[in-house]
């Protein structure tokens, strides 16, 4: 990951930064202004912990989020285009912050994680016995749902948690940004302008809005996406509880450019989303013509989506995440990779916030206490490159799929202790453990020992039972 480092941009004002012939540090005083465009996670968390931060030593700042979009709409006008996945440990956090789910925001906890291969299906109990995981709306739900208040929306919860909490919510669209001596300059598409002490950029790689820092951070390079795929089906109450249940449905299927895809319910839907090479309509068809997947749906009928959309997301950080008076967060920046990018945007706007308010707003600031933060999910991001390689190898080699699916459904009837593969696959699926964790428990003295044992014993079961239709034949 490439960082910046602090300089004087053409036009600053010198006698800005320097006084007596010594540098002085960019930092927030009483009645600095912060702009935060994006009014998502990462913008709504960056904002609530800095303002509770800045109360904390009685700073005055204000901070303006500038959201054009509504969470109160359905369908893609109000959605960010997500899976909707909180993880366990996210959960957890939040509680600990004293920022609760409501009711009305959590469609569905999830207590469990069905994983489907071409060799059978598995049922993967929760670790702790407990319903922590939770399936969310990003907006007010898809096209057709029932209107969610709009604290039943996700972010709308957490935007309206940012307001609570002193921010100003400017409804515009930001067409521009500028240096006005010295300061970020934004405007918008109204015409109306503002200057700010600090810029943060927390619009999400699928906004328009990353092309608009050309001018003032020419250093800054957006991350590398892929291309996913989401939609929503409308189904039964009654057919959610028969076939899918309070479970996310996982499915490791050997399909060309297929890296993962998931079914979650959520009231009355059920949202698909899939991760792939270049995903595209031939792979979704494939897809979805799957026995495994069929067999998820009344009567083996998949139905046509009630909406659906193909967002991108982040696979790579991108370069130069900061500058003096300006830093990028959440997934514009960097995020874990397929997984808990919600998580992700959490942790790395409370370290930007942390930086802000106790350290100061230039690019050394954001270099010594923020890019670790950041440097963090990308090296782990590293590991989890390793470890979706070796997924998509078991996804590939029916050999190893029984092995895994043997062990697996032996762990289950375990003590938690003792279920090492369960674990892993909970974490994997989850998000809810680093990467380097999930990989750490793979070194386990049982696990190795455990699998090959499995693998021996199911691809023996397997080769018996052909035997045996091979002389009933005969």
């Amino acid at each position: 990951m490439a960082f910046v480092e602090r300089t004087v941009k053409e036009g600053d004002n010198l006698a800005a930064f320097f006084e007596g012939g010594e540098e002085r540090r960019l930092t927030l005083t009483d009645g600095s202004r912060i702009a935060v465009i994006g009014g998502g996670p990462a913008g709504t968390f960056f904002t609530y912990f800095l303002l509770r931060l800045a109360e904390s030593i009685d700073l005055d700042v204000s901070v303006d989020i500038y959201e054009p979009r509504s969470f109160a709409y359905q369908g893609p006008a109000g959605c960010n285009h997500c899976g909707g996945i909180v993880s366990e440990s996210l959960v957890q956090l939040l509680a600990t912050e004293g920022i609760n789910l409501p009711p009305a925001v959590v469609q569905r906890g999830i207590e469990s994680y069905v994983l489907h291969m071409d060799v059978g299906t598995v049922r993967i109990e929760t670790p702790l016995q407990e319903k922590r995981i939770a399936a969310v709306f990003r907006g007010n739900g898809p096209r057709e749902s029932e209107p969610l208040p709009v604290s039943g929306s996700f972010d709308g919860f957490l935007l309206e948690l940012a307001a609570s909490s002193g921010a100003r919510v400017v409804r515009k669209l930001v067409s521009a940004t500028s240096w006005d001596t010295g300061r970020p300059r934004v405007t918008c598409s109204d015409g109306t302008s503002a200057t700010y002490d600090l810029l943060a950029v927390a619009a999400g790689i699928n906004s328009q809005a990353l092309q608009l820092f050309q001018e003032i951070a020419p250093g800054y390079q957006a991350p590398k996406t892929l291309k996913t795929f989401i939609c929503e089906f409308r189904l039964p109450r009654e057919a959610l509880d028969k076939f899918i249940g309070p479970s996310m449905h996982v499915f490791l299927l050997d399909i060309p450019r297929l890296e993962f895809a998931a079914l979650i319910p959520k009231g009355e839907f059920l949202t698909l989303c899939i991760l792939g090479d270049d995903v595209d309509n031939a792979l979704i068809d494939t897809f979805l013509s799957a026995p495994e997947v069929k067999a998820c749906f009344p009567d083996g009928q998949v139905p046509a989506p009630a909406c659906h959309c193909f967002p991108r997301v982040n696979v790579e950080a991108a370069a130069q995440l900061y500058g003096d008076r300006i830093v990028w967060i959440g997934d514009s920046g960097v995020a874990r990779l397929y997984k808990d990018g919600i998580g992700s945007a959490y942790r790395v706007a409370k370290a930007a916030a942390k930086t802000v308010v106790h350290h100061g707003i230039s690019a050394e600031d954001f270099r010594q206490h923020y890019g670790p933060a950041c440097g963090r999910i990308n090296s782990d991001n590293t590991i989890a490159k390793f470890i979706f390689g070796v997924s998509t190898l078991i996804q590939r080699v029916r050999f190893l799929r029984r092995g895994v699916l043997r062990m697996t459904a032996n762990e289950q009837q375990r003590r938690a202790a003792r279920r090492h593969m369960s674990t892993v696959l909970w974490d994997l699926f989850t998000g809810s453990a680093p990467y380097k964790e999930v990989l750490t428990r793979t070194f386990h003295p049982e696990f190795p020992a455990m699998l090959g044992w499995n693998l021996l014993a199911g691809n023996l079961a397997r080769r018996r039972a052909n035997g045996s239709k091979g002389n009933a034949h005969g």
